[in-house]
């Protein structure tokens, strides 16, 4: 009768061991639209594990904690930028390892909150808050609002940050501008006219440079950050939506949505040096911490691709949930 007992007690540390292992395993995370859920899915095995429901109208945009253990989602509303809909007034977080719900941060109004940044310099949450023409920022530590930074404009829709989180720029839908967020003084600096609408935002691994895509032709804005002024325009195959710089600062990724495809623009020409096609219209693009891939969410397929970046094709594609869109790392 003991033999079964010592094999209980031999196993037990060994299974929590293998828990904790499995908690700390590097996840991509997936904002599904459609299905009002967070994908979690392992990038090594290339499929996945699980959804967790947002309990909201849907969520658009993710982030996770430096630690990987926490995901924060914000409820956007049931329609697009600048379109009738609900107006979403909360951000749910959800804990990684146990697939749960295990907090909620209220804006006490219908925000229509979207793009989420956790800033490791100051370990505060920045969340573009619509309606309010601003960024919100959140203590992750209390989920308590603390602050928050105008920026002047309608539809500040989506947020990039310098490295060292001083600055903070907005790509302005409806105004077709970018806001210069001045993050410690919590003010705006300048607001830059980029065209009638524009998409996107992202910002070079240098910082001297910041993109965003004219929604009216087939451009990229290239912003100098030391003038806050247009210094380039870059011609595309068709209209740009999300941007992401690789982590050599060589290229830069470009989803396309009218023809499908991935654009990699050279950052030192400063021109299109090929294209990728995809299956469906891509909308965010992420590359991998080490560099080797990127992923692209593909909305219309419920997929994200997986684009080696030594090959430049597709390495795989990962189902995801319905309208699978904004992509966050947890390590």
């Amino acid at each position: 009768m003991k033999k079964p007992a010592f094999r209980y007690l031999l196993s037990f540390p060994l299974c929590a061991a293998m828990i904790a292992s499995a908690q700390m395993h590097p996840s991509l995370l997936v904002a599904n639209q459609g299905s009002r859920d967070l994908s979690i899915i392992d990038p090594v095995a290339g499929r996945q594990l699980a959804t967790v429901p947002e309990n909201g109208v849907t969520g658009h945009e993710v982030a996770a904690s430096p630690d990987g253990r926490t995901a924060y989602v914000p409820i956007y509303g049931n329609s697009g930028v600048g379109k009738p809909g609900t107006d979403g007034r909360n951000m749910v977080v959800i804990d990684i390892a146990s697939r749960k719900i295990i907090g909620n941060v209220d804006f006490g109004h219908g925000v229509r909150p979207h793009c989420v940044i956790y800033d490791t310099n100051s370990g505060m949450l920045y969340v573009t808050t619509e309606l309010d023409k601003s960024v919100t920022i959140i203590d992750p530590k209390t989920l308590k609002i603390v602050g928050s930074v105008p920026t002047s404009q309608e539809q500040s829709h989506m947020l990039a940050l310098t490295h060292d989180g001083r600055r903070g720029y907005t790509a302005n839908v409806g105004p077709g501008t970018v806001s210069v967020l001045d993050m410690k003084a919590r003010k705006t600096i300048a607001v830059i006219p980029i065209s009638a609408t524009t998409q996107r935002i992202s910002i070079s691994r240098d910082d001297r440079m910041v993109f965003t895509a004219d929604q009216t032709k087939p451009q990229l804005a290239m912003i100098d950050t030391a003038t806050n002024k247009v210094r380039a325009w870059i011609p595309l195959p068709a209209i740009g939506y999300g941007t992401a710089p690789t982590l050599d600062g060589r290229w830069l990724l470009v989803c396309m949505e009218p023809t499908k495809q991935l654009a990699v623009v050279d950052l030192k020409t400063l021109k299109v040096a090929r294209t990728i096609d995809l299956p469906a219209a891509p909308t965010e693009v992420l590359p991998s911490p080490d560099g080797k891939v990127a992923y692209v969410s593909l909305p219309g397929g419920n997929q994200v691709a997986v684009i080696d970046l030594s090959q430049w094709k597709i390495h795989s594609l990962i189902a995801a949930g319905e309208y699978a869109d904004g992509l966050a790392w947890a390590k």
